[in-house]
């Protein structure tokens, strides 16, 4: 469910301030004495306030030493906690009333810090991520060679540049620099060990440069970017709503590891023109992600640092998107 459990421990002296609080973000509240001089107070709240109850408690009570709070998922409640008191809890957040589109696109969204722990995940150059880039790249790259479809949607089901293309936008979206780095490094690591995986299949492995599972990387159209935007703005509502399953079909959907894979074969054997095609379907498709996913997150409802430098940063992936479309349209020409 769209809840969470929150249990805090607060001295006596500041039992109404931290009443306060809860009172302004919580569904259900209780209250009980514990040893020590302090109140122990438990609450359900939605996830997606669970970050703005934290500030505002930390900002409250984060000077006094007894003071902690736990965060927990919500499996179940009885009795249940039914739509209307979740929506009347959500309206008392903001200095006016949201409107209803605002709370039918973000009373799923998770926390910003647990959409976080997610991603953070994904942004570590592990023996493990390496080997699963390895083995995608190459299972993309044999089955493209021998036109084999069920082969090549295996290795994008793998997807191993997804995590950190995600996570790529929403530090784009809340303008974390240090986040955005780390995903910069692991997807910049994740792009050289495809090419060093698939460079030798080109020089050794013979293959058909025409082959249509392989020439299809080669073409990009218009119909392609809306195809990555779709795709980038479905991955982050699974990835703020927690559905990991959900992202399966954006693995297949959207294409990163094939189009690499492609691009590292014909520079193999000598294909300039053609890997530098493949590698801008890889491109266009990382921009779209990024473009799609921080307008996605800002409409969840993911408080942006500072708008300024988000605004900035998203205009920077538009003029790229831009850039890119005016070279598939063939208004910038670079490969005649």
């Amino acid at each position: 469910m769209s809840a969470r459990l929150l249990e805090m421990t607060v001295p006596d002296t500041q039992v109404r301030r931290a009443r306060e609080c809860l009172e302004t973000y919580c569904v259900r509240q209780w209250q009980e004495s514990v040893p020590g001089g302090n109140e122990k107070f438990s609450g359900i709240v939605l996830s997606h306030n669970v970050e703005p109850l934290l500030r505002e408690l930390n900002d409250a009570l984060g000077q006094h030493e007894s003071f902690s709070a736990l965060v927990m998922a919500l499996e179940a409640v009885s009795p249940p906690v039914v739509e209307p008191e979740l929506m009347a809890a959500e309206t008392a957040t903001a200095g006016r009333p949201p409107s209803r589109l605002e709370q039918f696109l973000s009373r799923d969204r998770r926390s910003t810090d647990e959409i976080y722990d997610d991603v953070v995940q994904t942004i570590e150059i592990s023996p493990h991520y390496v080997m699963t880039i390895v083995l995608s790249s190459v299972i993309a790259a044999l089955g493209m060679r021998s036109g084999q479809t069920a082969i090549v949607i295996g290795a994008m089901i793998v997807a191993p540049l997804l995590g950190p293309s995600l996570t790529l936008a929403m530090a784009g979206t809340v303008g974390n620099g240090t986040l955005a780095h780390r995903a910069l490094k692991v997807l910049g690591a994740g792009i050289l060990v495809v090419y060093a995986s698939t460079l030798p299949l080109g020089l050794f492995v013979e293959f058909d440069p025409l082959q249509p599972e392989l020439h299809n990387r080669t073409i990009i159209q218009p119909a392609d970017i809306a195809l990555a935007l779709a795709s980038g703005a479905a991955g982050v509502l699974a990835l703020a709503k927690g559905e990991s399953t959900s992202l399966v079909g954006v693995m297949v959907a959207v294409s990163l590891v094939p189009p690499l894979s492609a691009s590292g074969m014909y520079l193999g054997d000598g294909h300039f023109e053609l890997a530098v095609r493949s590698a801008t379907l890889f491109l266009t498709n990382l921009v779209c992600i990024n473009v799609a996913g921080i307008l996605t997150f800002l409409i969840s409802g993911l408080p942006p640092r500072r708008w300024r430098i988000t605004t900035g940063i998203l205009a920077v992936w538009i003029a790229l998107l831009v850039l890119l479309g005016g070279v598939i349209t063939g208004h910038i020409l670079i490969f005649e």
